[in-house]
C-alpha cells in the first residue's frame, strides 16, 4: 500500500515537471529543436538555377564530381550585378529596355564622378555638426518662438459658418491666426 507522503511527492514532482515543460515550450529555441516551428523559405535567398545542357557527344563527358559547382552557373553576386547593371561584358545600357535606358539617362547615371568618395568625406568633415539630440533638431525645441502658426478657433468657426451660409466652400477665405 502506498503511503500518502510518497503520493504527495510524486504529485509535486509530476506537477513541477509539467510546469517546466510548459515553460520550455514557450521558448522559441526549444520549439525549433523539437521541430514544432515552421520554416518558411526566404524569398531573398532564392536563386535562379542555370538550365541543364545536354552535350552532343556524351562519351566526352568528364566523370561527375559531387559538390562541384556547375560550370554554367554564376554566383549570387554576379547575378545581382547583371540584374542591376546589365551585361558586364558589354555596354550597361545595351541589355536594358527603352524605358529603362531613358530612366537611367534622365537620372544621370551615365555621368559618374570618380572623386565622389573624396567629395563625400570632405563634406562630412567640414559640415558643422549640431550637437542637439535628434528629436530637438526635428521639432526645433529650444529655438525660441515656434515655427508653427496657431489658428484662432472662434474666428475660424465664424468664417466657416459664414461661408456655409453664403453657399461657398469652407476653404474659401483666409484662415485667421492667433497672431493676427
Amino acid at each position: 500500500m502506498l503511503k500518502p507522503k510518497s503520493i504527495t511527492r510524486k504529485f509535486i514532482f509530476s506537477a513541477a515537471l509539467i510546469l517546466c515543460l510548459a515553460g520550455l515550450s514557450a521558448c522559441s529555441r526549444v520549439k525549433e529543436e523539437l521541430g514544432l516551428t515552421r520554416h518558411t523559405p526566404d524569398e531573398f535567398m532564392v536563386m535562379k538555377r542555370a538550365p541543364l545542357e545536354i552535350p552532343g557527344d556524351l562519351t566526352a563527358l568528364p566523370p561527375p564530381t559531387p559538390g562541384l559547382q556547375r560550370p554554367q552557373e554564376t554566383n549570387a553576386v554576379t547575378q545581382a550585378k547583371v540584374a542591376v547593371l546589365g551585361d558586364p561584358r558589354g555596354d550597361v545600357l545595351a541589355s536594358q529596355s527603352n524605358g529603362e535606358r531613358a530612366l537611367i539617362q534622365k537620372s544621370g547615371a551615365g555621368q559618374s564622378n570618380d572623386q565622389i568618395r573624396q567629395i563625400v568625406n570632405q563634406e562630412a568633415t567640414t559640415e558643422n555638426k549640431d550637437k542637439r539630440p535628434v528629436i530637438k533638431r526635428l521639432l526645433s525645441w529650444g529655438e525660441g518662438t515656434p515655427s508653427a502658426t496657431v489658428v484662432d478657433p472662434v474666428k475660424e468657426s465664424q468664417r466657416i459658418q459664414s461661408n456655409l451660409k453664403a453657399g461657398q466652400t469652407v476653404t474659401n477665405g483666409a484662415t485667421p491666426m492667433v497672431n493676427d
